[in-house]
């Protein structure tokens, strides 16, 4: 499972049984930021229903590789989610992931005011095939070896 944790949206992307593919899921909503309960309820019903075995989470470094304020609470919800469902999470860099959602968006014609409802299910599923693209080349790699 990949999630794109924003201030008030999680986007949830799951990847194909065989770790190949990552698809945008859903958008969890809510009002305000510090408000989880419901937000983690939703992912560990997620979590049951596809028997997910690992979470990948946008870890949302700036450009220049330093970590800015959303980083400390995206470690606090990975300590949360850890505790909360026992699976490990892995911190997986989200540079640039909602701006490839949106430009993947705009590219396929979707208008403006429906992009908001699409871009962080997306940015999740970047996220997650990010890391299964690495895991998969790892593995190819140790394949060879």
């Amino acid at each position: 499972m990949g999630l794109d944790y924003g201030s008030k949206t999680v986007g949830v992307a799951l990847s194909d049984p065989l770790g190949i593919t990552a698809q945008g899921l859903e958008t969890i909503s809510r009002k305000e930021e510090n408000k989880l309960r419901r937000t983690c309820a939703r992912i560990e019903e997620l979590i049951r229903g596809y028997d997910v075995g690992i979470i990948v989470l946008g870890y949302p470094k700036n450009m220049n590789n330093t970590e800015g304020e959303r980083v400390e609470k995206v470690r606090i919800f990975k300590e949360m989610l850890e505790r909360r469902t026992g699976l490990e999470v892995v911190l997986w860099d989200e540079r640039l992931s909602t701006v490839s959602s949106e430009k993947l968006l705009m590219s396929g014609g979707v208008r403006r005011e429906k992009r908001k409802q699409y871009v962080d299910k997306i940015a999740a599923a970047l996220i997650l095939q990010g890391y299964l693209d690495n895991r998969n080349r790892e593995t190819d790699q140790i394949g060879e070896e």
